[in-house]
């Protein structure tokens, strides 16, 4: 059984992990209330812009003068999988849900014989791709300087995947990150970016008739041009932002049960402790009476 003395080190150091999981709850808490309305916030503007490409996508045909990003490269051949996690730990399975989707979508592009290359974009998903894939890394942004989600990291980002594609790099391109539901709830999803996967959208009557009466000037392969490279800078901002008050939502969890089961430890070791100070007393009483009475 553990000294009395030892019992009392480890509660105390149980209490001061507990106080440090309690602040950092209380942190996430903050900070999702913000995270939360900045990602509901910048999914209509993403929205509508991907419905907007569609429409224009829809009107053209995909050609030899075609943009590149909308048309591809004619080839299905290599896949760039942009792994978007966060900077820090301490958040359940956040990050790791994120790689495991990541590394299911590669997995499954290896299989049908397609080569796949990552470009990691957060310190949490680094270690187990290079472990898994090694030599398969292709770029690893640093987003250590990056507190809160930034649309100019986005675009800095954008442009160099842009630059990547236009220099034959890869073929096709899917951004891997968690979409905010809520706080309990925070799904990976997986979507393909370059060149754009734009649906002709569903019309029904009314929109046939407030389509019908949009003119686009210049053409809409001019318009594409322009929107294409601001729509990868878009997707990227919503996944940072999306990542964003995911984490938050899963760190709070995830020190809330910290929380809890460290205040479930304290009170088994008090337990043990007090049990474990009641033998003492009761065995020096007892060598107490045995030595009176053998007086």
């Amino acid at each position: 059984m553990p000294s009395l003395k030892s019992l009392k080190v480890r509660i105390a150091s149980v209490k001061s992990t507990q106080k440090i999981t309690r602040a950092m709850k209380t942190v996430a808490a903050a900070k999702l209330r913000r995270a939360t309305d900045a990602a509901v916030a910048g999914r209509p503007y993403a929205e509508r812009l991907e419905a907007v490409m569609a429409s224009l996508a829809s009107k053209v045909t995909i050609g030899p003068n075609s943009p590149k990003l909308l048309a591809g490269t004619g080839k299905d051949e290599v896949h760039l999988l942009v792994v978007a996690t966060s900077e820090r730990g301490l958040a359940g399975g956040f990050n790791t849900n994120i790689v495991r989707a990541a590394r299911a979508k590669a997995d499954a592009l290896i299989a049908a014989g397609k080569k796949v290359r990552f470009y990691i974009a957060g310190r949490k998903g680094r270690a187990v791709i290079r472990r898994m894939y090694p030599g398969m890394i292709v770029h690893d942004h640093d987003m250590s300087h990056v507190k809160n989600a930034a649309f100019g990291e986005a675009l800095t980002i954008a442009r160099d995947l842009i630059a990547r594609f236009e220099a034959g790099e890869f073929d096709v391109c899917h951004l891997i990150f968690s979409k905010f539901q809520s706080a309990l709830v925070q799904t990976p999803q997986v979507i393909q970016i370059i060149p754009a996967a734009v649906t002709k959208p569903a019309n029904d009557g009314a929109v046939e008739t407030a389509s019908a009466a949009i003119e686009y000037e210049p053409d809409e392969e001019s318009i594409l041009a322009e929107l294409l490279p601001r729509n990868v800078a878009i997707q990227i901002y919503r996944a940072m932002l999306e990542n964003q008050a995911g984490f938050y939502g899963a760190q709070m969890n995830a020190m809330d049960n910290a929380t809890r089961n460290a205040g479930d430890m304290i009170k088994r070791l008090s337990i043990q402790y007090n049990r474990a100070r009641q033998a003492a007393i009761t065995t020096e009483l007892v060598e107490i009476i045995s030595g009176a009475e053998a007086l």
